[in-house]
């Protein structure tokens, strides 16, 4: 199986796309609803409650994982795949959002290598909305400054979307009030952005709401096609992983919560009935 894992629901948002994209492989969506969100959790805390998932994942037949989760992506990705692979899962493979992500905000094909591929000469101003710890991370702003260099970044932490998400408010006066809070502030710059990444999975369930506010001329781009898109690529490039994947049209998922509450919040999401297991995540090495 596909392993895919966010801290909660919101990564289902990128699972639809690679469903759609790749129907034919089985995937295993893990989602750790109970210690969500991870935003503003500790570099220490993500890196371990991602370890944790990640080993859960290859426990049940996963040889390839996603981290549909930023936050995951941008402070535990790097020391999972140079540290801890080598050590314990030489076997195995983790993926994350950002290097896809900021190849997208650079206008850059799937595959992009540093290096290999010429920088994106595209100038002008991007801005990514993440979490805390996404943005305090400086992911997006290290591989921009490798991909794009001419490009300039605006990061804008928005650390109570994902929370109003995870209770179930997307739209609303309320809502509203904090969608405006942390977008207007980046469209009353004398240099707005061009492009604007939604840089958590949980944001595209707020698209509606923040659609009416982000100009027209300015684009949104949301992370679930384009993981699609270049997951495909990589399988391609990567053909003893993608040789090893079954395709059977399974989908099982998971949640470290209630699993009717989470069904009930994610068939929305995938458009079907799910049933969810509950699971326990265990620190490594226990």
């Amino acid at each position: 199986m596909i392993g895919v894992f966010d801290s909660g629901f919101g990564g289902l948002t990128v699972l639809r796309s690679l469903i759609r994209r790749l129907p034919d492989y089985d995937y295993f969506y893990l989602g750790d609803s109970a210690r969500a969100p991870y935003g503003g959790r500790s570099l220490q805390m993500v890196h371990s409650f991602t370890r944790e998932a990640v080993e859960h994942l290859f426990d049940v037949g996963c040889p390839l994982v996603i981290l549909a989760c930023n936050t995951a992506s941008a402070q535990a990705l790097r020391t999972l795949q140079q540290r801890h692979l080598p050590a314990h899962r030489p076997d195995r493979r983790v993926l994350g959002v950002v290097r896809p992500s900021a190849e997208a905000l650079a206008g850059l094909p799937p595959g992009a290598i540093p290096g290999l591929t010429e920088p994106s000469l595209a100038t002008g101003t991007v801005a990514v909305l993440g979490t805390m710890g996404t943005v305090t991370s400086g992911s997006y702003a290290l591989e921009l400054a490798k991909l794009a260099p001419r490009l300039n970044l605006i990061q804008q932490a928005c650390p109570l979307w994902v929370p109003l998400v995870e209770a179930g408010e997307t739209s609303g006066p309320g809502v509203d009030y904090f969608l405006h809070k942390y977008l207007d502030p980046l469209f009353a710059r004398a240099a707005p952005p061009s492009r604007l990444l939604l840089g958590c999975t949980h944001y595209p369930l707020l698209e509606e709401g923040i659609r009416a506010i982000v100009p027209t001329a300015t684009e949104i781009v949301e992370q679930g096609d384009l993981l699609a898109d270049r997951l495909e690529d990589w399988l391609r490039r990567h053909p003893d992983m993608e040789q090893r994947l079954s395709r059977n049209g399974t989908r099982r998922y998971a949640t470290t919560d209630d699993p009717a509450w989470f069904a009930a919040q994610g068939e929305p999401i995938v458009g079907s009935a799910i049933a969810v297991e509950k699971v326990a995540l265990r620190p490594f090495g226990r």
